[in-house]
């Protein structure tokens, strides 16, 4: 069946992924998830051991997607795809997330600071005992960044709700000088992966 005009539940806390859904008029309600500080222990985001960067962050989706659904079945909300997404970055085989604090930022920095590395969001959706994913993978080079320019991006507070220490639709725009991949990816949700996976559910965007 296809649904014209969908209506999705957005498993998500982040402002840029509802700004992106609505940018492709994706109409949703939102499911917001606890913050770090009181996170749900089903979304436990520490890697597992020996877990490589693509395994963690659809794992991560998935687990998102699949207790968004049991919030949907607990609050008996309308019956909807539940849509979610993860987003990680990947330097030297390592998974690097949020960081914990202003110093953990300066460090995630310093590392991307002049670096290439990967930008990796998964997309889930759960709905009528099906679930499936999609994810984009992006490369995304840094200028080498100076001393200052770091403490005064920390000093903004952007860094800290963002994978990898940095929002590329914000100021870190002026960090990144190439990117080969999918924009809207590396902001959190790719627009073009998401819409072919509404497509497979039957929702036209």
């Amino acid at each position: 069946m296809t649904v014209q005009n969908p209506r999705v539940h957005l498993a998500s806390r982040s402002p840029r992924r509802r700004e992106l859904l609505a940018q492709i008029g994706v109409r949703f309600d939102t499911i917001a998830f606890r913050d770090a500080r009181r996170g749900d222990p089903e979304l436990d985001e520490t890697p597992l051991p020996g877990e490589d960067p693509i395994s963690y962050v659809e794992r991560i989706a998935r687990s998102k997607a699949e207790f968004g659904r049991r919030i949907v079945t607990w609050r008996r909300l309308l019956s909807q795809p539940v849509l979610a997404a993860d987003t990680t970055i990947e330097l030297a085989d390592e998974v690097i997330g949020k960081p914990v604090d202003a110093d953990d930022a300066r460090r995630i920095l310093h590392r991307l600071s002049g670096q290439t590395h990967r930008v990796l969001t998964a997309v889930a959706i759960d709905f009528d005992g099906r679930i499936e994913l999609t994810r984009s993978i992006s490369e995304v080079r840094f200028r080498q960044l100076d001393d200052g320019e770091i403490d005064r991006y920390i000093a903004s507070g952007e860094p800290m709700d963002k994978a990898g220490a940095y929002g590329i639709q914000g100021r870190a725009g002026m960090f990144v000088e190439y990117l080969a991949g999918s924009y809207s990816g590396v902001m959190g949700l790719p627009l073009c992966e998401t819409a072919q996976l509404l497509k497979r559910f039957g929702y036209l965007p």
